[in-house]
């Protein structure tokens, strides 16, 4: 397990929140907590698991930049709220095989839509969704999911889907959480 980074705070008798950036180290869903590894140094910060359930996501990808504000507490430093995360840089592997021959635009283009987890297993990698009006299950892959900044999937989690025909169906080209998604539809 990480150790706690002693983030200096604006005063020691105030124990003021700090913002930092950051990358996450790992996250685990299952074990309900990760860490995050501060850009300016330092010991790991616990990231729990309702810290980024108030965020809106059930987890996050490892390597996914983030943005939060970090408090010195009795257990160390923690995390106590989420303000933005990018996902990680995408790898240099390729596409999807399932978007080959799509017009990347299209992709780009394809409208925001709310839907609820059906199921996601990570082991298989993939898993559905159910956009909110339609009896159309949508196909949602891993590396979608990752390149979204997402580690897993919970049954019954609220989040935004860009959609798009492919060659097996709906399929999803990301994934938000729901009140980034509602944010950005809003943009």
């Amino acid at each position: 397990m990480g150790e706690l980074v002693d983030i200096p705070t604006v005063t020691d008798v105030k124990n003021d929140p700090r913002r930092v950036m950051g990358q996450v180290k790992w996250f685990d869903p299952v074990k309900g907590f990760g860490f995050v590894v501060a850009d300016e140094g330092g010991n790991d910060i616990l990231l729990h698991a309702n810290v980024l359930r108030n965020f809106g996501q059930s987890s996050v990808a490892d390597g996914a930049r983030i943005e939060i504000s970090a408090q010195k507490t009795d257990r160390g430093v923690q995390a106590i709220e989420v303000i933005s995360i990018q996902p990680p840089h995408p790898s240099d592997t390729p596409a999807l095989a399932d978007f080959e021959g799509i017009d990347p635009e299209i992709i780009r283009s394809a409208p925001l839509e709310p839907a609820r987890v059906k199921w996601f297993d990570k082991a298989k990698g993939f898993g559905f969704a159910n956009v909110f009006g339609s009896a159309e299950d949508v196909f949602v892959h891993i590396e979608v999911l990752r390149r979204s900044g997402f580690a897993d999937l919970l049954p019954g989690e609220a989040v935004a889907l860009r959609v798009i025909e492919g060659k097996r169906g709906r399929m999803a080209t990301e994934v938000l959480a729901w009140e980034a998604g509602l944010k950005k539809s809003h943009d």
